[in-house]
């Protein structure tokens, strides 16, 4: 009876021991795979939103009072955006390049691609084949956007379609 109670112990112990190096390993394997549903969930609006213009995907993606480089009317904002965008660029991609994210924020490196087929900023249509940089930092609550960062290089857009870069500054 004795060895019995022993060997019952003994594995208790062991069994004890077995579930906290499995409890820390859990919890990484679950920030990881918030991690990454972030950042699909970033991929996944830049591709429905942006590349392919759904703009009824808006409440899937963003959060009702979502905030876009700290203004707070981005949902009347972005279809005006979008329009000057496709009439200028009617074949406008994004593609994503890098992603990265930490705790509740995704940071995604991306190049924009498109014909200058329209007119955009009062320069009319050019017919060039152009490429831009962006990166965009957004944060993520509840499986939706709710603050946006967005940079893009739109001095490289501009002197692709024929600006001249501005001349630099007297010291």
């Amino acid at each position: 009876m004795k060895r019995r109670f022993i060997w019952t112990a003994a594995a208790a112990v062991c069994l004890a021991g077995s579930l906290q190096f499995f409890a820390p390993q859990t919890r990484a394997d679950e920030a990881m795979m918030k991690l990454e549903q972030n950042k699909a969930i970033v991929r996944d609006y830049l591709n429905e939103i942006v590349n392919k213009g759904n703009l009824s995907a808006f409440d899937t993606f963003f959060s009702e009072d979502v905030v876009f480089n700290e203004t707070r009317n981005f949902r009347e904002q972005y279809p005006a955006r979008m329009q000057a965008i496709r009439g200028a660029f009617p074949d406008h991609q994004l593609i994503v390049r890098d992603q990265i994210a930490e705790g509740d924020k995704v940071v995604t490196r991306v190049t924009f691609r498109g014909t200058h087929s329209g007119s955009f900023n009062g320069i009319p249509a050019t017919g060039k084949q152009v490429e831009w940089s962006g990166i965009a930092m957004d944060r993520i609550a509840d499986g939706k956007v709710v603050e946006m960062w967005h940079v893009q290089n739109t001095a490289a857009l501009m002197q692709q379609i024929g600006t001249k870069p501005p001349a630099p500054s007297p010291r």
